[in-house]
């Protein structure tokens, strides 16, 4: 049986530049619980194929794990923007490339049990490669991998980015890439 809870209040512990914390007190079933929330204006991320199936990918230092992530190219989403548009930008300042056709995949959650933060996920095919224009804080590597050998890292554990792995298997289900 599931059961909703319902928010009695919410009290701000934190408001930054990428994330909002919150802590709730909520009913549940008639008890009162806690819940810390994680408020984030969300994502979104693309994997780039070109006509040989490859994917391009970028591996970059992610501080929060203290080591360098393989991952598809992503990124928050400005106030005001819609994710193809933020999808679209992120793919052309990590990458350079420019895409004529745009498939949406579908939303996914980071981590609902705790945060709200909703990753909207694309393929792009037709590109035209030029060069990247990264933010001033990225320093990444491009990565072009067929993507056979992306899946098979995958099912060896060797890409722990939950939202690279996601991608890849809807792109690859879509494409009959096994």
């Amino acid at each position: 049986m599931i059961v909703e809870e319902k928010k009695i209040s919410s009290e701000e512990k934190y408001n930054g530049y990428i994330v909002h914390v919150f802590k709730d007190e909520v009913s549940l079933n008639g008890k009162k619980a806690f819940r810390e929330v994680v408020r984030h204006k969300g994502a979104a991320a693309v994997l780039a194929v070109n006509e040989n199936k490859e994917g391009f990918f970028v591996e970059q230092f992610r501080y929060p794990v203290g080591k360098p992530l393989f991952e598809v190219a992503a990124g928050k989403i400005d106030p005001g923007e819609e994710p193809i548009v933020c999808a679209k930008r992120e793919l052309f300042e990590e990458c350079g490339i420019s895409a004529e056709k745009w498939t949406e995949l579908g939303p996914m959650y980071s981590s609902p049990g705790f945060c709200d933060e909703v990753i909207h996920l694309f393929l792009a095919e037709g590109l035209s490669e030029s060069e990247p224009d990264p933010d001033e804080d990225e320093f990444l590597d491009i990565k072009k991998i067929p993507l056979p050998e992306v899946l098979e890292k995958i099912r060896k554990g060797e890409i722990p980015d939950a939202k690279t792995q996601i991608l890849v298997l809807r792109v690859c289900d879509l494409l009959g890439i096994k």
